[in-house]
């Protein structure tokens, strides 16, 4: 999706030879819709060449400032930019913009958007050792005072390297949205379940996660506080390990109980039963009879633990009237949909509210952006 149509983004380079990455970095950006204008340190161009952000941009890298005052061009008062991404950040240009020092075309840019108050993304990228000196930390503190959002770094190899690109795409997407999703708690199940059987055996579904990861990404962009239980690891969110229905609702109630949650949403393909569980290996070429026990339900004790704006989601254009009764009994969404859509990239969903339904078919990206759009 081009999430950020419309929108030109600074990508401000300077020298840590993570900016060999500013190239991928920036095709992914126009992928999403970007207009993209690159600025460089010399100390920058001296790692990747202008001609290359040249080429990745579609526009003449900025490599100084000129007559044309191109700082407040595009980050002035009335600026052309929507957002300045300083990527890759190093110590020294960190510790120039905390202290308002001009000297280069990166922390001139820096110092302009911070006066004209528009969102701006640092993304640090150092050896390790840098990142945890007390003057660099404490930097970055004051970055954060401003409002200025700073990108952890990988710790890796004693390096703290630069986030991945999705990552920073995603916090761009984020930066530019308008946040109205900001200082809400956001709690998702999302995936299968895996119920033991035996110790080796488990009754599960081919629910993916997919559905629950765009619906969380799409929360974040918002600028919400995202945490979701599921088995697998997103990025930009709060993730909590669960595997089971038992499990999802411990940690989800845990959640609950903690944090608080302003809004629910119910993507997991949560476990409706539970088979009987058999110590050791079921022994195999012999017949054998499951009986499966029914599990209470997840969402019921998440309304009855926090009562948050909850959207829950039902399988199967069959249940179009029991998701009616799930907007009755308090949901404020339900989502339909049917079997081919698990593990799919795209599908046919019905989102249901008490205003009326909504049929939406696209990518999961669209249809959780589609979701989200009922409840702002």
């Amino acid at each position: 999706m081009k999430t950020l149509s419309g929108k030109t983004v600074v990508l401000a380079v300077t020298g840590s030879i993570a900016a060999v990455e500013t190239v991928k970095l920036a095709h992914a950006l126009r992928r999403r819709g970007a207009t993209v204008q690159a600025v460089m340190t010399a100390a920058a161009a001296g790692i990747v060449h202008p001609d290359a952000l040249t080429y990745a941009t579609g526009r003449p890298a900025i490599s100084r400032i000129t007559g044309l005052v191109e700082h407040v061009l595009y980050c002035g008062e009335g600026g052309e930019a929507d957002l300045l991404l300083v990527a890759p950040a190093t110590a020294n240009t960190i510790g120039k913009i905390a202290c308002g020092i001009d000297d280069t075309t990166v922390t001139t840019f820096a110092t302009t958007a911070l006066g004209r108050g528009m969102p701006v993304v640092v993304v640090p990228a150092m050896h390790e050792s840098m990142y945890r000196h007390p003057g660099v930390a404490e930097n970055l503190g004051r970055l954060r005072s401003w409002g200025i959002d700073v990108i952890d770094p990988r710790i890796e190899e004693e390096k703290a390297k630069i986030a991945d690109t999705d990552t920073i795409v995603l916090h761009a997407e984020r930066a530019v949205s308008g946040r109205p999703l900001a200082g809400k708690r956001v709690l998702i199940t999302s995936g299968a379940c895996a119920e033991p059987l035996d110790d080796v055996r488990v009754l599960t579904t081919r629910s993916t996660g997919r559905m629950g990861r765009e619906i969380a990404l799409e929360a974040f962009r918002l600028g919400a506080d995202v945490t979701v239980v599921h088995a697998g690891s997103f990025p930009c969110v709060r993730n909590v390990r669960a595997t089971t229905a038992a499990g999802m609702q411990d940690a989800v109630l845990s959640v609950c109980r903690d944090a608080g949650v302003d809004i629910y949403v119910s993507a997991a393909a949560i476990s409706d039963f539970a088979p009987e569980r058999h110590e050791g290996k079921i022994p195999s070429g012999s017949p054998l009879t499951v009986r499966l026990e029914p599990l209470p339900k997840v969402i019921g004790a998440v309304a009855a633990a926090c009562s948050p704006v909850t959207v829950a989601f039902k399988l199967g254009w069959d249940e179009e009237e029991r998701a009616r009764a799930m907007l009755e009994e308090g949901a404020s969404v339900v989502v339909v949909n049917a079997p081919p859509t698990m593990g799919a990239a795209e599908g046919s969903f019905r989102i249901m509210t008490a205003g009326g339904t909504r049929d939406v078919s696209g990518s999961k990206e669209e249809v959780a952006r589609a979701i989200w759009s009922e409840l702002l």
